[in-house]
């Protein structure tokens, strides 16, 4: 793909990060073995050698914005509270009462000035300080000199996402992230809001979810309404960490879509997000891309958006990033897609789906969400919605949208198949580079986690 990095160069006097392709990396053509997909031995190894060693996106950093707001983070077989403290700092705090383990939160978010155990109503400050001790007379001084306060995590803030270890030795976040660090920060997560959240219990190892969505080879077959807005033909880096990027090139057609120059409805939509008239619009479907890059242009020196920090690419596709080990990241000008893919507690063949929709309002004639997002009437004028997480169970229709509920109804059945004796293992093409990217640093975690 060729991208037009001279506007950002002009601005700036120096090369837009995106200009060149990440240095290769070979991992090999291996054929791992299909148990990481439903052995409970594999998934018992894998939450202490992975998720407990790792840095994990808890939450958007704007549902923390001032002091006593929290979420609650779930994940596997933990909870945690993440909140902003009184000192302005965001805290992570397992969910657990240190007298005898009750959850302290039950809530998804909220604001809170302390947190109160519903069991025996011991209170705790933000930054996890007992604050009181009920009938504190009643307890042995013996007793309460063990440590009373809630335990507490590393916590730390990256481009407007808030990430959570439960190892205290983990290396600092930032130098973590580095080597997509830059590449996030151009989207200024932090001014967005979510606008929706979702869950959804879908039966799969987590990993499948991960897999399914990393590549688009399977467009064509399992959402091929996509495929006459979608160009299929795209660009992979391969970071380390087991980092990713793909870029999904929007407002053109995939080669194997028949009709190669009508400016179909899909990129008419497009056209229409972008502030252009498709019945005045004369051009071509290969045409249709620089045209809404243009457009968001003029738009941007308008309202004065800074889309001059954004190559022409990053205007008008869908730029994904995988944030090891379970997140993937939308990032579009306008609005940023959070995929993350939650192990069960003690089912491998499980996993929830939880996905947010990050946009940046701007009150502005014409401005709105993209098309994508089906979300023109959830916006209100100050765009800080705080949307309540709806969660579906097991079996239940998800309502995340079609080509969402394709992928839920798709998934089981690649579970099934995961475990049959027939299935010797998965067989990675170059399109789907970014899965065995995922699996060797997962491989290289369990196998230090063993020695």
């Amino acid at each position: 793909m060729n991208f037009d990095f001279r506007l950002w160069e002009i601005h700036t006097g120096a090369p837009h990060p995106f200009n060149d392709r990440a240095p290769p990396i070979d991992n090999g053509t291996g054929r791992p073995t299909p148990e990481r997909y439903h052995s409970r031995a594999f998934a018992d190894a894998e939450w202490e050698r992975v998720f407990a060693k790792s840095w994990l996106l808890a939450c958007p950093v704007s549902d923390v914005r001032e002091p006593g707001d929290f979420v609650r983070f779930d994940i596997g077989r933990e909870s945690f509270i993440i909140v902003r403290g009184e000192d302005g700092d965001v805290h992570a705090h397992y969910n657990v009462c240190p007298h005898r383990g009750s959850r302290l939160v039950l809530d998804d978010f909220g604001s809170l000035a302390r947190f109160t155990c519903p069991f025996h109503s011991w209170q705790f400050d933000l930054d996890g300080s007992n604050l009181r001790v009920t009938d504190r007379e009643t307890f042995r001084p013996e007793v309460l000199c063990h440590d009373i306060d809630m335990s507490s995590v590393r916590c730390e803030v990256a481009a407007g996402l808030v990430f959570i270890s439960m190892d205290p030795q983990i290396r600092p976040l930032k130098e973590w992230l580095a080597p997509i660090l830059p590449h996030l920060e151009l989207y200024q997560i932090d001014r967005m809001h979510v606008i929706q959240h979702r869950r959804s219990d879908w039966g799969a190892n987590w990993k499948g979810g991960v897999d399914a969505f990393a590549e688009i080879y399977h467009l064509h077959a399992v959402h091929p309404q996509t495929q006459c807005l979608m160009d299929d033909r795209t660009q992979i880096d391969l970071y380390p960490n087991g980092f990713s990027r793909q870029f999904v090139p929007f407002a053109q057609p995939s080669p194997r879509f028949p009709d190669q120059e009508s400016v179909n409805p899909g990129i008419q939509l497009m056209l229409r997000d972008a502030g252009i008239d498709p019945e005045g619009f004369t051009g071509t479907a290969h045409e249709t891309r620089a045209a809404v890059q243009q457009a968001k242009r003029r738009r941007s020196e308008e309202l004065g958006l800074g889309y001059e920090r954004f190559s022409d690419t990053q205007l008008s596709d869908s730029t994904v990033y995988s944030v090891f080990p379970n997140a993937q990241l939308g990032c579009h000008p306008e609005a940023v897609f959070v995929h993350r893919f939650l192990p069960h507690a003690t089912d491998p063949n499980q996993f929830t789906y939880d996905t947010m929709i990050l946009y940046r309002h701007v009150d502005a004639p014409g401005y709105g969400p993209p098309a994508w997002m089906g979300l023109s009437e959830a916006i209100d004028t100050s765009g800080e919605i705080r949307p309540e997480i709806v969660h579906t169970g097991l079996g239940e229709p998800p309502g995340l949208g079609e080509v969402l509920d394709q992928d839920s109804d798709l998934l089981p059945i690649v579970q099934a198949g995961a475990r049959s004796r027939g299935f010797r293992g998965p067989l990675w093409s170059e399109q789907e580079a970014r899965l065995r990217h995922f699996h060797a640093e997962l491989d290289r975690l369990m196998q230090e986690g063993e020695a």
